[in-house]
C-alpha cells in the first residue's frame, strides 16, 4: 500500500510516523518551502502523549516541553473557580505537556525524516487536484508560482492541510470560509520567573474576555522558564473572519492592552509579562461546521482539514494525533482502504463533532462562563455561586466527551484531588 499525505504539520507527521510503523509506504507533501517552528504553546493531552510515546518521543518531548503539574479556573479577578492535578500527577500513566507548537511539529519533524529518509518529504509541493479511479489515486503538486513539480500515485489520499484545506475545499467547493466567532486571539511568550509550581497551567475569565498563562519549556535560566500567554477577546459580532487565520500574523500592543487591564490575577503580572513581550500575535477565533463526512472514495480528511475547532480544552493537536493512530490502524487491517477510510470516519467524525459543538460554548472552560454569569462582579464563597458537583460535571463531562477523562476522587478547589 503507498499513501499519499498532503499536509507537513502535526496531523500529517504523526500520519507519516504511524504508518511507517505499521510497515506501509507514505510520502508527505507540505506547500511550504520548510517546515517552520510556528505558533507559541499549546497543550498535548495525555491519550495523545500516550501514542507520541508508543512511537519513542517521549524523551524528545521531555527535552522541549514541561509536563503540566495543575490546572486552574479563575474569574478575571482571580478568583479560584476550579483547581485539578494533570497528567502523571492526575493518575495518567503518561503525562500532559506544556509545549511550545513549534517545537511539538519539530520533534516529530526529525523523527519523520530520520525513519522514513528526507525523500519522502517534499516541502514547497502544493497540491493542484487529485483524480481518483478503481486502482488508486493519482494528484498533482506545483509550486507557488504555479509550475507543476511533482505528480504522485497511491492507493489513498490523506487531506491533512489545516483549516484551509485544498483537499477539503476539493471535496466541498460550496463550503466557504472558515466560520469567526468574533473574538481576537492573541499569543505570546517570553522567558519570565516562575510561579506557582513553576508546571501550573491558569485560565483566567470565559469567553468574552480570558487569559491564559503557562510555562512552555526551559528558559535562559532555571527560574526563568519560557511562558506562553494568550488573551483572548470578543471584538465582533463574528461572520467571515476579518484576516486569514495564520500563526505569524503579528499583533498590536494598541490593539491588545487595554483588554489585559481588566484581569488581575494573583500567580503572575500577566500586563508586565505581556508588556515585555517583544513580538506576539493575532488569531481570529475560527472553526467549521462539523461535516457530514469525510472519506470520500480512497480520500480522506485528518486534523484541523477534518475538524478545525476553537483552542479551548487543550484538544486541538490531540485530537489529530488520536485521528492519525486509528486511521493507521485500520489501513493495516482492512481488507481495503476504501472500507479503512470508511471505518475510520465512523470512529472518529462522532466525537470530534461533538467536540468542536462543545468548544463553541468555552469547553471545559465553559465552568468560568457559568460562573460570570452569575457573579460577574466577583463572590465571596464559590459554592454559593455554583455548587462543587455542578462545576464537576462541566469539567468532567468534556473530558468524557474528548476522550480523556481520568476515574479519580474529586474534592473541592484547595483540597487534594
Amino acid at each position: 500500500m503507498k499513501v499519499i499525505i498532503v499536509g507537513g504539520g502535526i496531523g500529517g507527521l504523526t500520519t507519516a510516523l504511524m504508518l511507517h510503523a505499521r510497515g506501509i509506504d507514505c510520502e508527505v507533501f507540505e506547500q511550504s518551502e520548510a517546515v517552520r517552528e510556528l505558533g507559541v504553546g499549546i497543550n498535548t493531552l495525555p491519550h495523545a502523549i500516550k501514542e507520541l510515546s508508543q512511537l519513542g518521543l517521549l524523551d524528545r518531548l521531555d527535552a522541549v516541553g514541561i509536563r503540566t503539574h495543575e490546572l486552574i479556573y479563575t474569574n478575571r479577578f482571580g478568583q479560584e473557580i476550579w483547581r485539578e492535578p494533570r497528567g502523571l500527577d492526575a493518575g495518567y500513566d503518561v503525562p500532559q505537556f506544556s509545549i511550545h507548537r513549534g517545537r511539538l511539529q519539530a520533534v516529530i519533524y526529525q523523527a519523520t525524516r530520520a525513519r522514513l529518509g528526507e525523500s519522502r518529504i517534499h516541502t514547497g509541493h502544493r497540491l493542484g487536484s487529485f483524480i481518483q479511479d478503481d486502482g488508486g489515486v493519482t494528484a498533482y503538486f506545483f509550486d507557488r508560482n504555479g509550475g507543476h513539480r511533482h505528480t504522485a500515485r497511491g492507493d489513498v489520499l490523506i487531506g491533512a492541510d489545516g483549516i484551509h484545506s485544498h483537499v477539503r475545499e476539493a471535496l466541498y467547493p460550496n463550503e466557504g470560509p472558515a466560520r469567526w466567532n468574533g473574538s481576537m486571539l492573541w499569543r505570546g511568550a517570553l522567558d519570565w520567573p516562575q510561579f506557582l509550581t513553576g508546571r501550573s497551567m491558569v485560565i483566567a475569565g470565559g469567553m468574552a474576555a480570558k487569559l491564559v498563562c503557562y510555562p512552555i519549556g526551559e528558559g535562559a535560566r532555571d527560574d526563568r522558564p519560557l511562558t506562553n500567554w494568550a488573551v483572548l477577546v470578543k471584538v465582533g459580532e463574528g461572520g467571515a473572519p476579518p484576516n486569514k487565520e495564520d500563526w505569524s500574523r503579528a499583533g498590536r500592543f494598541e490593539d491588545l492592552i487595554p483588554h489585559v487591564q481588566r484581569f488581575r490575577i494573583p500567580y503572575v503580572n500577566a500586563q508586565a509579562l505581556i508588556e515585555a513581550t517583544p513580538e506576539f500575535w493575532e488569531y481570529p477565533m475560527c472553526d467549521r461546521d462539523p461535516l457530514p463526512r469525510w472519506s470520500h472514495g480512497r480520500v480522506t480528511l485528518l486534523g484541523d482539514a477534518a475538524h478545525p475547532m476553537y483552542p479551548v480544552g487543550s484538544n486541538g493537536a490531540s485530537q489529530a494525533i488520536l485521528d492519525a493512530r486509528c486511521l493507521a490502524d485500520l489501513l493495516k487491517t482492512a481488507d481495503h482502504p476504501v472500507q479503512a477510510l470508511w471505518a475510520y470516519e465512523q470512529e472518529r467524525l462522532p466525537p470530534t463533532a461533538q467536540i468542536v459543538r462543545m468548544n463553541r460554548s468555552g469547553g471545559p472552560e465553559g465552568v468560568i462562563d457559568a460562573v460570570e454569569a452569575r457573579a460577574p462582579d466577583g463572590f465571596s464563597n464559590i459554592d454559593d455561586v455554583l455548587s462543587f458537583e455542578q462545576r464537576k460535571a462541566i469539567v468532567r463531562g468534556y473530558a468524557g466527551a474528548a476522550g480523556f477523562a481520568q476515574a479519580q476522587v474529586n474534592k473541592p478547589p484547595g483540597k487534594a484531588a
